[in-house]
């Protein structure tokens, strides 16, 4: 195992899927730093959606090593039992509860006994209202709790889906386009807040939206053909001629 394995929260090393014939990531690697949020960039068809189903076991690679936290094999286990290590993925969709209010919809998902009869019976202890309440205020919807989720804007809804995340206490977490439908000013609120969840956990963001990624104020990488195609700042990686030409255009 290299020091770069050891000391990472997620170690991508020569990864390869291949779907018929295409080859979905080709040889893909890079490293996610405790407490680091990262950017994922690229045209479609780059394999960011697959970059994400293999670290969360959606997807089995064909060869190459993932790691989390520099030591556990990714590869060998299956979603339920990696999102249980503390890997947490947010679709581009939304999916919340949307006949329950905000509130409900953060106490269903609190890391705890999910046995049938502990969610329908259980009511949250001190200690899970008050991350309860720690999670409604990160993601601006305090003032929202007792609303349904159906009544929020598209926005909001992303807001809650993160905080379910945050609710069953992630180390890593994976947003796919958070930015997608939302107004300019939710987009600017959203920057703000993943930049407030990244104090504390690793983030991934995976985003189309160029000007959402330069408020984010971070390293980007960028796919093309499932593999790294650069790595830098959204300056660095604006300026550079390989990257104009596959995805930003000139």
């Amino acid at each position: 195992m290299t020091s770069l394995a050891s000391g990472s929260i997620l170690y991508l090393d020569n990864v390869n899927v291949s779907f018929d014939g295409f080859k979905a990531l080709n040889t893909l690697s890079f490293v996610i730093e405790p407490g680091e949020m990262r950017a994922i960039i690229g045209p479609n068809g780059a394999g960011k959606t697959t970059m994400m189903d293999v670290v969360t076991g959606k997807t089995r690679p064909d060869t190459g090593d993932i790691l989390f936290e520099g030591e556990t094999d990714l590869t060998a286990l299956d979603e339920a039992t990696i999102a249980e290590l503390g890997i947490g993925r947010k679709f581009q969709k939304p999916t919340v509860f949307e006949s329950h209010t905000v509130y409900d919809n953060l106490e269903l998902a609190l890391k705890s006994d999910r046995r049938a009869r502990k969610v329908l019976f259980a009511r949250p202890n001190g200690e899970e209202r008050e991350r309860i309440g720690h999670v409604l205020e990160t993601i601006r919807l305090q003032d929202l709790r007792t609303e349904t989720a159906a009544n929020l804007s598209h926005g909001q809804k992303q807001w809650l889906e993160i905080g379910m995340l945050l609710a069953q206490e992630p180390k890593l977490l994976l947003v796919d386009e958070p930015a997608a439908g939302m107004t300019d000013a939710e987009t600017a609120e959203t920057a703000i807040l993943l930049r407030e969840i990244a104090r504390t956990q690793s983030v991934v963001v995976v985003e189309h939206d160029m000007g959402f990624v330069r408020d984010l104020g971070v390293r980007v990488t960028v796919l093309h053909e499932g593999q790294v195609l650069a790595e830098g700042s959204m300056d660095e990686v604006s300026n550079n001629e390989q990257v104009i030409e596959v995805y930003l255009g000139r």
